[in-house]
């Protein structure tokens, strides 16, 4: 029973950790369509954003005020990441829309960009960000079962991160406006929301919240220029699994995903299991091609 607790917090946390990284993705790939393959060096900007952030901390402020620094570092990889997501949407993306081919390849080309200017700023190897002292360690639930901090505070991020969309997308007026303009862009337009305005909004708040996932990455190991490309299929397979602009099934995919994984993984290795989660989504999407969860739209197709 201990190891099969032990497996069951290690889905719970793998499946927190592809919702974090994949709800930014659900937002400007789910709900705005446009296939952002920058979205992996958004993280990798977040995270050095954090690097950096941490080495402020540690030469110019007092040692007792360091492991204050990681949660700062999180507002700061938000903003940071999604600053670089309006830039973008405002010099490409806008030029882009309804065009899934042209976005594709030129996020691409972006996101190479990225890689590289990281390469030149930080240098090619890996570098590490030290976690607060308040994340070591783990809560021992039973005899034989320790459930680190750090994973356990991933959790909670996911759960803030969550509630905040949610009450964002689905309890506020910006949010209305964004849920009209991706519903019925010409109905909204001729009832005066600016489309503009609520095209830029809305790929900044994916690609802050895709910083914020790269923060919360730096827990988890190095990070180098190549961060987001690790990640970058787990996330497209999360939100296609979900069901393209459903928050509910960004977050049901993105668990049984993680889960699935884990336990693949036990009872294979990690290639086989791998291989075995990629069979099984594909099974599912010949048998529901839109997903767990299927967006309603009012416009024609």
């Amino acid at each position: 029973m201990e190891a099969f607790a032990l497996q069951l917090f290690n889905g719970l946390s793998a499946g927190s950790i592809l919702l974090l990284i994949a709800l930014g993705l659900a937002v400007t790939f789910g709900l705005m369509n446009v296939i952002n393959m920058a979205h992996g060096e958004l993280m990798m900007a977040g995270a050095y954003a954090a690097y950096i952030t941490q080495n402020l901390f540690k030469d110019y402020l007092p040692a007792s005020w360091f492991d204050s620094y990681f949660i700062l570092a999180l507002l700061v990889s938000f903003v940071v990441s999604a600053l670089i997501g309006l830039v973008l949407e405002t010099a490409l993306i806008r030029f882009l829309y309804g065009r899934p081919l042209d976005s594709l390849l030129a996020t691409w080309g972006v996101g190479m960009m990225l890689q590289q200017l990281a390469r030149s700023v930080f240098g090619a190897p890996n570098v590490a960000v030290i976690s607060p002292s308040w994340l070591d360690g783990g809560w021992q639930a039973t005899g034989g079962v320790l459930l680190p901090y750090k994973r356990l505070f991933i959790i909670a991020l996911v759960a803030v991160v969550l509630a905040a969309m949610y009450l964002y997308i689905y309890r506020s007026a910006e949010g209305r406006r964004m849920r009209a303009v991706m519903q019925n862009r010409d109905m909204a337009a001729c009832l005066g929301i600016s489309t503009r305005r609520v095209d830029a909004l809305t790929f900044a708040l994916g690609s802050g919240i895709a910083g914020i996932a790269g923060c919360a990455l730096t827990l988890m190991g190095p990070i180098g220029p190549s961060l987001g490309t690790y990640y970058i299929v787990d996330a497209f397979m999360v939100v296609v699994l979900g069901g393209v602009g459903k928050l509910i099934g960004t977050f049901a995919g993105a668990l049984g995903i993680g889960l699935a994984n884990t336990l693949f993984e036990a009872w294979t290795n990690a290639s086989l299991g791998k291989v075995l989660v990629f069979a099984c989504v594909v099974a599912f999407l010949q048998w529901k091609p839109m997903g767990l969860a299927a967006m309603r739209t009012r416009s024609l197709d």
